[in-house]
């Protein structure tokens, strides 16, 4: 129950045939000292040789892709070449993805128990990605929703909604995911929003995440920014002398489209994260800490949860606690289950048909009509 006997889990609604029941809103009855304790000691602890064994494993994995596609690929024949370079790129992609995400944990604080070494590690990963290095330093999102912004009824452009309920000749009628937008999402969103912070957090000025002096970073975050582009730089310069000896083609086939499916699940797993019906999203009136880090969704992508080291199925906890090493959030994550009770969301859809979903249902936050909590907003669709 909230304050003044309201329910703390508002009625669910309905969204695309399945039922989905809202996370409470409401103040949390437990600390994060209390779900601290749930957790067993030994998941804080971050060691140095397996967390190197997942970087030796994932490179040698993407080693192993990588020779068989520049030794065998070209000796076939051309209808079974233009099948064979498609698999690499799905398979690449997906250790790359697990390397980013290893990289991540450096960014954290979570890969050892030696800033200088997380430093280094995430430095020299990340910039293989082209990927600046405090990129990986998010906490949980502040109000109103930060981590994955999230647009009011209102702030939807007024003409966008004219013309939508003109050419659909029925008012209040939900919005259909256009498979030529997530097309266009899921290769360039991720370099859109480095490079012109699109869809990023509103600045007063132009933001670039590869620009020292933009305003997403402080003073002390500068210098770093600097660094962080001579590596982007480095593996630039690498990238254009293999062009010159192997080709533009040859450079795109092997690393450029790995890297957009890299670029396409990093978009994808975050979109799912903090995009859910059941999700609340809050004003300033109504945030803290808490309740901000447990507005995420745990997804199941199937095997693909182990190639991206959990970072799909433990996100809570990761949420919560962002120095545990990934090897231990499986266990945390059970732990912390009865704790959080209603609290904790996961969803088992699988990932595609999740997408496709919450791309038609979560178009914009509202609140509740007849709801006297101005202060929480709800995902909703009809314009």
């Amino acid at each position: 129950m909230g304050a003044g006997g309201r329910m703390a889990v508002p009625p669910s609604k309905k969204a695309d045939s399945e039922t989905f029941k809202r996370s409470p809103y409401s103040k949390p009855p437990f600390t994060l000292g209390e779900i601290k304790k749930a957790i067993p000691p030994h998941c804080f602890k971050r060691s140095i040789p397996r967390s190197f064994s997942y970087v030796a494993y994932d490179l040698t994995i993407a080693a192993i892709f990588y020779y068989i596609a520049t030794t065998y690929i070209h000796l076939l024949p051309n209808p079974l070449a233009y099948v064979a370079w498609p698999i690499y790129w799905a398979c690449q992609g997906c250790v790359l993805t697990g390397v980013w995400v290893l990289a991540h944990e450096c960014g954290h604080h979570a890969f050892s128990d030696y800033q200088w070494l997380d430093d280094l590690v995430g430095f020299v990963l990340h910039s293989c990605l082209m990927v600046p290095v405090l990129l990986l330093e998010a906490q949980p999102p502040p109000p109103p929703l930060q981590h994955w912004i999230t647009r009011t009824r209102r702030s939807l452009r007024p003409q966008a909604e004219i013309s939508h309920r003109l050419a659909l000749k029925v008012p209040q009628q939900p919005t259909r995911p256009s498979p030529h937008t997530w097309l266009v999402t899921l290769t360039l969103g991720w370099p859109l929003y480095l490079a012109f912070n699109v869809s990023g957090r509103p600045y007063d000025r132009f933001a670039c995440h590869y620009d020292p002096k933009s305003p997403i970073y402080n003073d002390r975050e500068r210098t770093e920014i600097f660094f962080s582009d001579a590596g982007i730089l480095a593996v630039s310069f690498a990238l254009y002398k293999l062009a010159i000896a192997k080709g533009l083609a040859w450079v795109v086939c092997v690393y450029g489209v790995p890297l957009l499916v890299v670029n396409g699940f990093l978009v994808l797993i975050t979109f799912l994260q903090h995009t859910h019906p059941s999700l609340p999203h809050y004003k300033s009136s109504e945030w803290d800490w808490l309740r901000g880090a447990l507005a995420t969704m745990d997804s199941d992508y199937g095997f693909l949860n182990t190639v991206f080291h959990n970072i799909t199925d433990t996100h809570v906890a990761h949420h919560l606690f962002s120095t545990m090493p990934h090897y231990h959030a499986m266990e945390a994550t059970k732990a912390i289950k009865p704790v959080l009770g209603e609290y904790y969301q996961f969803d088992g859809t699988p990932f595609i048909k999740a997408m496709w979903r919450e791309d038609k249902e979560c178009v914009y936050v509202e609140h509740d009509e007849g709801d006297q909590n101005k202060g929480v907003f709800w995902y909703n669709n009809k314009l």
